[in-house]
Parts: structure tokens; sequence; C-alpha cells
């Protein structure tokens, strides 16, 4: 065996010499625990897997007890369509006649904040090979962005960064961004968050699954050369918490954890990777990311049907002198390991030969139920993997609503002044859509290839992103992803809910019909019984809500540590929403239509709730109260609404209500489609009410005249609140509401698209 790590007694530590499991962010119960396990000291190399395999980022040990309620709420009816579920790297739905979706959304936020370019970057890079592993081509993605204020100091570093990072990896790759979210707020400042969808399209015989089996197979690793880049990247990065005991921004001895991403790479690895599936030339497949050829031997070997052997000295290395442990907790990214039949092996290699991808054999799955890792001719691993891979520790964290849930629930808006002449409610209105909350995110989605490879149906200024995946039938998907840090701030249980709500509402918006969710969920410290309330609540709330949908969490990531010091994040979990359509060709935009005289109809109610709103963010810098209410009966009612009414081409418009209310809404539909509209308010209304109220379950739609009918008898057959709401104006060059105030198209375009070029454009300040 290798050189052997050894304890201390405590009197002998010193704070400049800690332990050094310690060092790799292991607690001192975690390295006896190892140590029962081996029945003997770890190697350097065996600590170094543990170390990275039992970090909070890939072993889920604070979160794993919660988690569970996913599984305990989804029932045999919502997995009738999973191909693929909780586990595997990405979920796979199966979305008719013979294709297969799989989906995920993942974090990269610490390393986003080190260093904001390669966080980003290597934050799709990684969410991408998740979904090659799966078998499929990927084919979109998307991103959910959260920084610090928008004028703040430091954001511009970071905005810069992570934008140039997602699209230079993105863009390079040939990939389609469809969508997403950016927002800003104060207690992200610090710990930005960088999460990042990817979406894969695959024939469903063609699934791949990450498993070694078959004694005698090989271990191949292919891709890229390993190098010293991302060394504790998922445990002494990503599974704690940042510093600010010097105020003075990231800390630079973080650096070596974050990775570096090569795109060109990637590009041709996934060619690769495609015509090794298609060929037959692949048992069991990994993609290797967070912890490594730590994680990918170790994950193989404890899926499969027996041990492992590797030679750590055939990984072809870009760094010299590297040592065991380094080369096995490496996050060098564009890597993937294959299990390959003794058979195929020659087959295998001439494939990657032909695309110039290096390969190497450097195992084979053995008898037994060991991974044996040697090095030099000494064997430095030898370790049961399923107590590497999934046998990590399990913490029952204490947990307790906070003692200042109570004052932030009694602080409502109720007493905030509010609008009430003409003047002040159009002055509202511009100061709204023009805010950092509300304003236009064109600066940011315009660095992105939004239409490359030329399935992109509908992207720019919509509520989800479409992209065709059949081109003889037309069928395609639709993918949105939603949070509410503030609402699930006030309530985590109905903000998690209101975030799947929104998401599921948009992708009917759409015309598609919603199938699946993944999720990322995003929190403070696991260590604070205040955060893992919050957790706990959002992820009961996310669960129940999937079940009264009816829809299945596939899969998802927990992000913990997005704290400073004591500082957290709002709790923010980030929900991504798969749906499906039969015909890209019915999907419904979001921009008013072109035919005269179009009606505009709301649907669903209005109330007065502005708790946790933009407008009280923006207006009164207040956060208290209780989030609007939600009705998932009634948003499952509006998703089957909307999509027979995209069948049956009964609306030619369609944008959800959320932020910023219906003002918002009608804004952004108006400048989409280049066109004015007449807005009447029903009679005796409270027009800031109707205006800027953030109640849920409600869409704003354009009728042609001609079907103006026949969808009202739908709406009022299943017994859906709607109220005409005014008329698309093809003559007038602005948005009216009438008694109240008119303003100017070109002026709401300057008010609401002119703000992030001033904050972060060239030359800006």
């Amino acid at each position: 065996m290798s050189a052997q790590v050894d304890t201390v007694s405590s009197a002998n530590q010193t704070p400049d010499h800690p332990q050094p499991f310690r060092e790799l962010g292991l607690k001192d119960d975690e390295y006896a625990r190892i140590r029962e396990i081996l029945g003997r000291r770890p190697t350097d190399a065996e600590l170094a897997m543990y170390s990275v395999m039992w970090s909070e980022h890939c072993s889920y040990k604070s979160s794993k007890v919660h988690l569970r309620y996913f599984g305990e709420t989804t029932t045999d009816e919502m997995r009738a369509g999973m191909l693929a579920g909780i586990g595997e790297n990405a979920g796979v739905v199966d979305v008719g006649d013979g294709w297969a979706v799989t989906f995920k959304v993942e974090s990269h936020n610490h390393p986003s904040y080190v260093e904001p370019y390669q966080g980003a970057a290597t934050g799709v890079g990684g969410i991408v090979r998740d979904i090659m592993a799966m078998g499929a081509r990927p084919i979109a993605v998307m991103d959910q962005l959260r920084f610090g204020a928008a004028d703040a100091p430091d954001t511009r570093r970071v905005v810069d960064g992570v934008v140039r990072g997602v699209g230079g990896y993105g863009n390079s790759l040939g990939l389609p961004n469809v969508g997403g979210e950016t927002v800003f707020d104060a207690s992200y400042a610090g710990n930005p968050l960088v999460n990042a969808l990817c979406a894969g399209v695959l024939r469903t015989e063609d699934l791949q699954l990450a498993f070694a089996s078959g004694a005698g197979n090989k271990i191949i690793l292919f891709g890229a050369r390993t190098g010293l880049d991302g060394i504790g990247g998922v445990s002494v990065l990503a599974s704690e918490t940042f510093d600010d005991s010097d105020g003075a921004g990231p800390s630079r001895k973080k650096l070596p954890s974050v990775q570096v991403g090569d795109p060109f790479t990637e590009k041709v690895l996934i060619e690769c990777c495609l015509e090794l599936y298609h060929a037959g030339l692949v048992v069991g497949i990994q993609d290797l990311g967070g912890a490594g050829l730590a994680c990918a031997t170790s994950e193989l070997a404890a899926a499969g049907d027996g041990g492992m052997h590797i030679d750590l000295e055939q990984v072809p290395r870009r760094a010299e002198g590297m040592t065991p442990a380094e080369v096995l907790s490496s996050e060098s990214q564009e890597r993937m390991c294959a299990v390959v039949t003794p058979e195929n092996v020659e087959k295998f290699l001439d494939v990657c030969r032909k695309w110039d991808v290096l390969a190497t054999v450097i195992g084979e799955v053995t008898d037994g139920e060991r991974l044996v890792i040697t090095w030099d001719g000494e064997t430095v691993v030898d370790v049961p993997p399923r107590t590497v891979a999934h046998e990590g520790p399990v913490y029952e964290r204490p947990l307790a609503r906070p003692d200042w849930q109570d004052e932030v629930v009694a602080s409502t808006t109720a007493p905030l002044q509010r609008p009430e002449t003409p003047d002040e409610l159009r002055s509202t209105l511009l100061t709204l859509i023009a805010s950092p909350a509300l304003c236009s995110r064109k600066f940011i989605t315009e660095q992105y290839d939004r239409y490359v490879r030329g399935n992109t149906v509908l992207a720019d200024q919509a509520d989800s992103g479409v992209i065709r995946i059949d081109e003889k039938t037309g069928r395609g998907i639709a993918l949105s992803t939603d949070a509410s840090g503030r609402y699930t701030f006030l309530d985590p249980y109905r903000g998690a809910q209101l975030a799947l709500a929104e998401a599921y509402r948009n992708v009917a918006v759409s015309g598609a019909s919603p199938k699946a969710v993944t999720n990322c969920l995003n929190f403070g410290s696991p260590e604070d019984p205040a955060v893992m309330w919050q957790f706990q609540q959002a992820v009961r709330g996310l669960a129940d809500g999937c079940a009264q949908l009816g829809i299945p969490v596939t899969g998802g990531n927990v992000s913990f540590y997005n704290q400073t010091g004591a500082t957290a994040i709002l709790p923010t979990p980030v929900v991504g929403v798969l749906g499906v359509i039969d015909d890209v060709h019915r999907r419904i935009p979001t921009g008013f239509g072109t035919e005269p005289g179009e009606t505009l109809i709301l649907l669903g109610e209005t109330r007065d709730e502005f708790d946790g709103s933009i407008w009280s963010q923006v207006t009164h810098d207040h956060l208290g109260g209780v989030p609007p209410e939600v009705d998932l009966e009634r948003e499952r009612l509006l998703a089957d609404i909307l999509v027979a009414s995209s069948r049956d081409g009964l609306i030619s418009a369609a944008h959800d209500l959320s932020e910023g209310g219906l003002a918002q809404a009608v804004v952004e539909s108006a400048l989409a489609g280049e066109t004015g509209c007449r807005i009447l308010l029903p009679e005796d209304a409270d027009p800031f009410v109707w205006l800027f109220s953030e109640s849920t379950g409600r869409v704003l739609v354009s009728v042609p005249r001609t079907e103006e009918s026949r969808f009202s008898a739908m709406l009022d057959a299943r017994s859906v609140p709607w109220v005409r709401i005014g008329v698309v104006d093809q003559g007038s060059d602005s948005v009216s509401v009438q008694d109240y105030f008119d303003v100017p198209l070109a002026e709401l375009r300057e008010a609401h698209e002119g703000t992030l070029p001033a904050l972060f454009g060239q030359g800006a300040v």
C-alpha cells in the first residue's frame, strides 16, 4: 500500500497544522468511519476518494433524508413515462414515436464567483456531459443566473465573466440557449447562482446507463488529458461557505479548484460518443465531472456486478509529477469513462482515432467486490466501491422554523403607499419595467446563440423555449425554468410551489403539455437549522405540488453552503419543466398577433396580492408578508385549455402573468409583437391592483375575432374565470390604459431595454 494517513491527537494540532483529512473537508467522525470500513488507516489516494465522494456536493449527506420524499410521493402512474430517474446522470422521459428526451439542471455556483468565466463555462460543459452519458445528442441549454445588486461594485465583474462563460462554451458547442432567467438581489453578492440546464434527444432503444459489469470487460478513459485543475472542487470549494473575514472578495486560494474548459474538445467528444453508441460498442458509460476519476470508477463499479481494477499510471496526464490522489481527484473537463467488451476494444479505439479523441485502456472489470487501483506496481486503493459511491454519511441535521419568520410574515405591504393618480400609475409602470428586476435581458441573451442548428422554434421574448426534435412529424419539446427566492423566503413550502406553477404554466403557454420536472435546490449552510427548515419545506412543497399536477421529478441537484459568513442567499429552488408538443407549427408566441382587432382576454382571478412582489421591492425596498395563493388544480386546468387552444388554433398569442403582473405582460407582448394595444380595466376595478398584482394562475391571450365565441364558450364550460381586458390595435404605436394613461412603444422600449447596457455595457461605470 502507498503512504497512509494517520491521525495525531487534538492536543498536538495547531491552526497552522490541521489534520490532513480536515483539509480535505472530512469531519473527525467521518474519518473514523473510513478507518472502520477499511480496518486500517486509509492511503492518501483512498482518503482523496472518500473526501470528494463524501462531500456535500457528491453525497447529498445533509439532503438525502428529505429528498426521499420525492420518491414517496411519486406514483406508478407518474413514473409510467420515465425511462431513467433520480440517481442516474439525468432523467429520461419517453415523449412518443420512439423518441425520448433527457434533461437536468445543475449548479456551478462557487466556482463562478471565484473565477466567473471558467466557472460558468465548465458548468455548461458539465451538464452537457451528463446528457451525453445518457446516450443522447444535446440539443439545447438554458441558464438560471442570480447576481448581487445590479449596481454593487463587484456585480459587473461576475456578470461579465459568467455571461461570457455561458455564451462562450454553449455557442462553441453549437447548442442554442433557449431561455432562462437572470435575477439581481443583494443576497447573492458573493454567492452568485449559476444553474445550467441541458436537454438532449435520443431514440428510446439508445438509452445508456452508468454501470460496470462483465468480468474481463475493459475500462476506457477517453477525451482530454488529466491535469491539476479542479482538484477539491466538490469538497473544499462547493461544500463549504466563503469566509468574509477580510472582506476582500473571492478567496484566491480556491482558484486551483476551478476547472478549465475547452468546448471544442467537448464538441468532438459529443460526435465521438454518438458514433460509439450507435455502433453498439458501449456496455456502460459515465462522464467525469465533479470528483473526476474517483467518482467515475467508484460509481461504475458500485452499480455493476463485480469489482474493478484500474492501473492509474495509464491515465494520460498533462502535468508533471502528479500524485495518485491528484489524478483521482482532478476535475479536468471533457472526459468520459466507458466499459467495453474485449472484442470491441479495437473498434472503440478506431472510432476515437477517427474523431482525434485520445482514448486509453486504464483497467478492467473483475470478479469480486473490490475497487483496486494501482500505481507504479503498488496498490494505492483497495476499497468496497459502494462505501465510496453510495454509503457515505447521512445526516439528519437539526431544523427549526426561525424565530424571525413570524416577524417577516407580519410585515405586509398593506401600509405601503400605493400609486393612485393616472400620472402615478404611469410613472410606476415605467419605473418597474426599467428596474433591474423587470427590465429586458436582451443585453445578456443576445450574447447567446438561440437559433444554431435550425431547430429552435421559440426562444426570443418567450415564456419557454420550444425546440423541434423530429423533422418529419414536427414533434417538439418546450422547456422552462423558474424560481423565486423572495417568495420562498416568505414561505418555503408555497415558494417552491409557486416556482413549479410558473414553470408549468410557461410550458403550457407555448402550447406544450407539461410532462416532467427537474430541479436545482440552492440554499445556505445545512449546518444552520433555519436553512434546513427552509430546505425541508421547499422539498415538501415541490414534491406535493408535482404529485398534485401528476408529473414526476426525474432528478436534480442540491447546492448548499451558498453563503458568506453568516449571510445566506435567499432560498432559491430552481424548477425546470419539460413539455411535449405534437407539432411545433402550433406553438403559441408571446407577441401580440397581426390580425386587426384581436381581443385580449385575461384568464384567472386577480386579487390584491403584493407581498413579496417586485413592486414592493423596487418602490419600497420591502420584503415581507405572505406570497400569493397557489392553486395547482387551476394551473392544471389552464394548461389543458392552452394546449387545446393551440391544437384548435383558437389563440394567436399568450403570455403568463407573474412578476410585475398584467402591466409587465402587456408591455412585453406589445414590444414582442411590435404593435400597440388598448387596455380597458373592468368597471369599478382598482387600477393599481389590476395592473400590478402578482396573483398566480393567470394568462393573457390574444384571440382572433373569428374564434372569440368558441374560445369563451370553452372557458365557460370549464368554469375558468375570464374577462375581456382590451384589444390589439394595429394602427397604434402605444400601450393605452383607457381613462388612465398612454405610453408610446418607443418610450416603453427605451425604458425596458436601456438598463442593463447602461450598467454592464462597454464604457459603463
